[in-house]
């Protein structure tokens, strides 16, 4: 008798403990955002003069997410779209961050910052954020120590990517801004 109450209580104690942490509505952020973002997307983008190659790559990079992570329809006609999102690179910056003993540049980190826009078609309200990310590398060669168009673009493709994974988490929040 005394092992049927205990094997009762621990029936009812995991069962307590399921719909206890079954019960509290907890969601991972891609859920919010697919909600957000529900239906047919294009992707909007404001080539930056000074820098049209990473601008591409950002866009690129953005559809990837939309498509892999949120499972969006990309559509190539902003009238068929249900949202509407732009992308703007608004900086890119290089900077030194160590030099070696005899005062040459040895680390530099790579910052961008891009504009994320979106607007839904039945809202016709824009919701509008920044990101920005960081890339830190060394040009390699102590011979020779300055940056290459390779190089920069690689670091700022970097550095574009890390921006980009906060946008699924600031669609999320804006997703409960009504």
């Amino acid at each position: 008798m005394n092992n049927i109450k205990k094997v009762l209580f621990v029936l009812l104690t995991l069962s307590l403990c399921f719909f206890t942490l079954n019960g509290c509505g907890y969601k991972p952020t891609v859920s919010y955002a697919k909600k957000e973002l529900a239906g047919k997307v294009f992707v909007n983008l404001f080539v930056n003069i000074k820098d049209p190659r990473n601008s591409v790559l950002i866009k690129d990079s953005m559809n990837q997410l939309l498509v892999q992570k949120l499972g969006a329809k990309l559509v190539y006609d902003e009238a068929q779209a249900d949202t509407v999102m732009n992308l703007k690179i608004n900086s890119v910056d290089m900077s030194v961050l160590q030099y070696d003993s005899e005062g040459y540049n040895q680390l530099y980190r790579a910052s961008v910052n891009i504009l994320v826009s979106y607007t839904k078609k039945e809202k016709n309200i824009p919701t509008t954020f920044t990101v920005s990310g960081e890339n830190d590398f060394s040009v390699g060669d102590d011979d020779d120590d300055t940056i290459t168009d390779t190089i920069r673009f690689e670091a700022i493709k970097e550095a574009s990517d890390d921006a980009l994974d906060e946008v699924l988490s600031k669609i999320a929040v804006a997703s409960f801004r009504k």
